[in-house]
């Protein structure tokens, strides 16, 4: 016997004295005992490190995060950015690759020690399946009009708020911010919306939990609590075949928002880090010192003139500032005995550029899931929570920095209101003008409001595949978003903006609310290939249970001191409360990969309607041609995709309408508006305005489209027509005369309609193996008309609702229609005549009606605050170890009504009142004195047409660091680059067309680090 042999022996009988092996296993013979060597001595043979490259196989781009296994081992690793590998391995063995969207692969080792190897998309990969309204589906067996963005293709840089990451990226969903306070929102319209004065906003669902996109105390913007770094995909449906199957909820289009999930690979770390300065690269062009004081000195009085300083203060500088922002989010993904998880953190801190506006956000994520009975049961855990403070910039200082007194500094030698200058009165009480604005840095300083919202998404999905019917599924999702904010303000005493001669002075309040939805769904799903009949069944039923429950909170006002300034209110906290109870059916059918229906059925009951107006039903029905699976084009490469749909559905809307609003209801009286009994008054009850009759807005759409894809897809894209037709439309609107004690109720006035045509080509206009450039292209041309108002029935007088409130003349005013037979928001103004010069001519408008006079009839319908056209462009070029990217967005058609010219661009302006307020230059183009119908002049309504550079990158992947245990990636960013447009004022991009003090976008710089271990 051998030595080898004998060592053997010697083992086997030292592991049967430690009951590993039986007492006689020893004596079982050498044979035996060679197969227990052997299989020990495979666990720690020699290794060797193992090198390569892992590339696509079509295209020969690197594919990045492979995850690389030695088969029957723990051993493995996962490509790098480059594609690139190195770890220690036997010198035998076989490696499994596996990758999302492409084959599982085998490699025998075969003692070498690099390795390259070529993967093979799975035609039936995932990532040709897109997540619809409760499931999945084949990307190739779509009917309706969707759209996928995934985290390859989001915009880069600065990202606060998720919707941000693919504006300009999908066409016909127009993303439009806020303007550029941290976390401010932003407006989305896809296909233009669908109500009047109910919401416009699409239905987000993240993780399958729908949101409610109502405000929370404390925060600028719902969505802001979510980490746009968790996110992996947003998927649009945009037509009512692709979102009627969530009904009530789904007439603006739904957003269905993906985060990352956990894997089963080998345990990962991952840092992202961007740090960014913002900083104000554009001001309202006011009059300077110089110009003030001259014109203050030609036609200002003699008091006017001697409260004139000697200063030059730009007041836009003094209250912007440069500011500093730092985005950090740390991941670990992995997998712990089969249990796939995903945790995150980020912290991010951000500074307006608004003086005293910041941001801090922490945000938290845990991801588990979990498969049992050999992945029979799917077990998906979602749970985020974000934690922000945020301190709110008094937004009142930027109209003010535009019209203070530019000649007098920011501070004076006194301590009075804090050491800022403000006109005085010695006549008054107080000391200061009652009238006069108060200055800009000091309501900025001076004021401290400071919100602390807390908010928690989460849900619970099971999904059993049954073993005795492979074929069907259940699905359990349980769902939460709660949502508690708090915040408090206080201005002290000494502030002129709150200031009084008693303890009364200043603010010390507080504000609260609280939110609790819950979430309950329920379906099964089959899904069965008939192989015989060439066909694929896909059907889905189910139920949805949706609670939302509200507390908000209501507190008395107190003084800077705690002296209570208002009575306790009536009701300490109101708790608006409603349900939605829904049934739900889908049915996908598929014959041959080349005929497809799809049809959706769904009825939801609403607390918000009467008996006889609860439930609402809504079906639709799509059908599709897969005319590149057809005989005469399977096999042809020029032509590689062409699919022709037609869809049709009806949709829901519900928002704006008060809980109980069609219920009679009673409310206490302001304490101004009491009943005087003997020498008490008392507090009565009246009644509020409410509609019994109020039932469901519906929006029944019609899509047509053509799919297409060429040179094997190297070049893909859509074209889309549809209408959108709404009916009973709801709005917020006067009630008749007599019909109760409130002015107003929601109530179903009209219908409306959207048309439009969409238009989107991706195209890789390069492909090697070192360099490649991917193009994307969009446009949206969407026309909007309301077809019917019955506010007022059978008056041929009444042309539209106004709406479009602006500041300035005597109360303000509205500038805009809701006009019958042609768009909502269409500008109502006067039309300016003009000298021969192109000079306005102050007061002089056109008698459009011909009756010698201007009056209220010579207003007329002009254009439209909404862009008739909008559009997107994407670029994308990667070469070696770099990668450049640009976006850039355009509206077409949009215009204006530049409310701080209208408003502060005239002579009554400057010298109106006892004390002076700057002006725009504007006056010194039009020398407008500021009477008459001058602020309803068409003069200011100005073409906002633009083109925006959004976004530009670079990138360079360093490789490997830190001796090779990291990936680096380095990026550096510019937001917001530039913008070009003929529009006069700050910027052309403004939500609602009326431009009074928005809040400037930045422009913004940004360095981005990445490293993966």
């Amino acid at each position: 016997m051998s030595k080898r042999l004998s060592n053997v022996t010697a083992l086997s009988i030292v592991l049967s004295s430690f009951c590993i092996l039986p007492a006689d296993a020893a004596a079982r013979g050498e044979k035996k005992s060679l197969q227990i060597y052997q299989a020990v001595s495979s666990q720690v043979s020699a290794r060797v490190t193992i090198r390569g490259r892992v590339i696509d196989k079509s295209t020969g781009e690197p594919l990045v995060g492979v995850s690389i296994k030695v088969k029957g081992t723990k051993l493995g690793t996962s490509t790098d950015a480059n594609g690139q590998f190195a770890f220690n391995s036997p010198e035998t063995g076989v490696l499994i690759l596996t990758y999302l969207g492409y084959q599982t692969t085998e490699v025998q080792i075969n003692n070498r020690t690099n390795i390259n190897i070529a993967m093979e998309p799975a035609s039936t990969s995932l990532t040709e399946v897109v997540v619809v309204g409760y499931g999945i589906t084949r990307k190739k067996d779509l009917t309706g009009s969707v759209a996928v963005v995934d985290a390859k293709d989001f915009q880069k840089g600065n990202i606060s708020t998720p919707e941000q990451l693919i504006a300009g990226k999908v066409p016909g969903i127009s993303i439009t911010s806020n303007g550029g306070q941290p976390g401010a929102g932003s407006t989305i319209r896809i296909r233009g919306g669908s109500s009047l004065n109910a919401s416009n906003d699409p239905l987000i669902v993240i993780d399958g939990v729908p949101l409610e996109n109502s405000n929370i105390s404390g925060a600028a913007n719902p969505l802001s609590f979510i980490n746009p770094n968790d996110i992996a995909s947003f998927t649009v449906l945009k037509d009512a075949s692709a979102a009627a199957i969530y009904g009530a909820r789904a007439s603006n289009g739904v957003i269905i928002i993906t985060t990352k999930a956990g894997t089963s690979e080998a345990f990962r770390v991952a840092f992202h880090t961007v740090n960014s300065v913002s900083n104000n690269y554009n001001e309202v062009d006011v009059l300077n010192a110089d110009e003030f004081r001259e014109i203050i000195n030609q036609y200002g009085s003699a008091d006017q003139i001697a409260r004139l300083g000697t200063e030059s203060t730009d007041w836009q500088k003094e209250i912007y500032r440069t500011g500093f922002s730092s985005d950090n989010n740390i991941s670990f993904s992995g997998g712990i005995s089969k249990l796939p998880y995903r945790l995150s953190a980020g912290f991010q801190t951000q500074q307006g550029v608004l003086r005293t506006d910041n941001l801090q956000k922490t945000t938290l994520g845990l991801v588990l899931n979990p498969r049992f009975f050999n992945d029979h049961l799917k077990v998906d855990l979602n749970v985020k929570g974000s934690a922000q403070r945020a301190r709110f910039a008094n937004t009142l200082a930027i109209g003010g920095a535009l019209t203070f007194d530019p000649t007098h500094a920011v501070r004076t030698n006194s301590d009075r209101f804090g050491g800022y200058f403000e006109y005085l009165d010695p006549s008054q009480p107080t000391g200061l003008y009652n009238l006069q604005g108060r200055n800009p840095v000091g309501l900025l300083e001076q004021r401290r409001d400071i919100g602390k919202p807390l908010r928690s998404i989460g849900n619970l999905q099971l999904d059993y595949k049954f073993h005795f019917l492979p074929e069907l599924r259940a699905n359990l999702n349980l769902g939460y978003d709660i949502a508690k904010g708090k915040g408090t303000v206080f201005v002290p005493a000494s502030a002129a903006s709150n200031y009084l001669v008693n303890e009364t002075g200043g603010l010390n309040n507080r504000y609260k609310s609280e939110r609790k939805n819950t979430l309950v769904d329920f379906y099964l799903n089959y899904v069965k290939d008939v192989e015989s009949i060439k066909s694929r069944i896909d059907l889905t039923a189910g139920y949805s249970y949706n609670d939302y429950l509200t507390t908000a909170y209501n507190y008395a006002s107190y003084s800077a001191s705690g002296t209570q300034l208002t009575a306790d209110p009536a009701f300490p906290f109101d708790k608006p409360h409603y349900r939605l109870v829904s049934y739900f059916g889908r049915a996908n059918y598929n014959f041959d990969d080349r005929y497809l229906l799809t049809a959706t059925v769904r009825r939801d009951g609403s607390s918000r309607f009467a008996e006889d107006n609860r439930y609402g039903i809504f079906p639709s029905v799509a059908v599709a041609w897969n005319a590149s699976n057809e005989g005469f084009l399977k096999e042809n490469k020029t032509i590689s995709d062409l699919k022709f749909r037609v869809g049709y559905g009806v949709t829901g809307q519900q928002d704006g309408i008060d809980n109980y609003g069609y219920l009679a209801s009673y409310q206490l009286s302001e304490p101004n508006a009491s009943y005087q009994f003997g020498d008490s008054y008392y507090r009565m009850y009246r009644p509020s305005g409410y509609v019994s009759s109020i039932k469901w807005e519906e929006t029944t759409t019609t899509n047509i489209a053509l799919d297409y894809g060429f040179l094997d897809q190297r070049i893909t894209g859509s074209l889309e027509f549809y209408q959108k037709d709404t009916r009973d439309l709801l709005a917020r609107v006067p009630q008749a005369a007599g019909t109760n004690f409130s002015a107003f109720a929601v109530q179903n006035i009209g219908d409306m309609e959207n048309r439009g045509v969409e238009f989107n080509i991706s195209a890789q206009a390069i492909k090697k193996t070192d360099l490649r450039w991917d193009i994307a292209f969009n446009i949206t041309r969407n026309k909007n008309k309301i077809t019917n108002l019955t506010l007022v029935p059978n008056d041929p007088n009444y042309i539209g609702a106004p709406t479009g409130a602006i500041s300035g003349g005597v109360g303000g005013g509205f500038v805009q229609l809701h006009p019958v037979g042609a768009s909502k928001n269409t500008f109502f103004l006067y039309q300016q005549v003009y000298d021969e010069g192109g000079k306005p001519i102050d007061g002089v408008y056109v008698d459009r009606n011909k009756d010698g006079i201007i009056s209220q009839e010579d207003l007329y319908l002009s254009k439209r605050a909404d862009p008739t056209v909008f559009m997107g462009l994407s670029s994308n070029v990667n070469y070696k170890k770099w990668n450049a990217g640009v976006v850039f967005r355009a509206n077409i058609g949009n215009y204006v009504y530049n409310n701080n010219f209208s408003q502060t661009g005239t002579l009554k302006q400057l010298t109106g009142s006892a004390v002076t307020y700057n002006a725009s230059r504007n006056y010194l183009e039009t020398g407008f004195e500021g009477s008459g119908f001058q602020i309803l002049s068409d003069y200011y309504l100005q073409n906002a047409s633009f083109l925006k550079m959004d976004n530009i990158s670079l990138g360079y992947n360093a490789g490997r660091v830190l001796g090779g245990a990291a990936n680096l990636q380095i990026s550096a960013i510019a937001q917001n680059v530039f913008v070009i447009t003929k529009y006069k004022g700050l910027d052309p991009e403004v939500p609602s067309g009326i431009d009074n003090n928005l809040y400037p976008r930045p422009r913004v710089f940004s360095l981005g680090l990445n490293l993966s271990f």
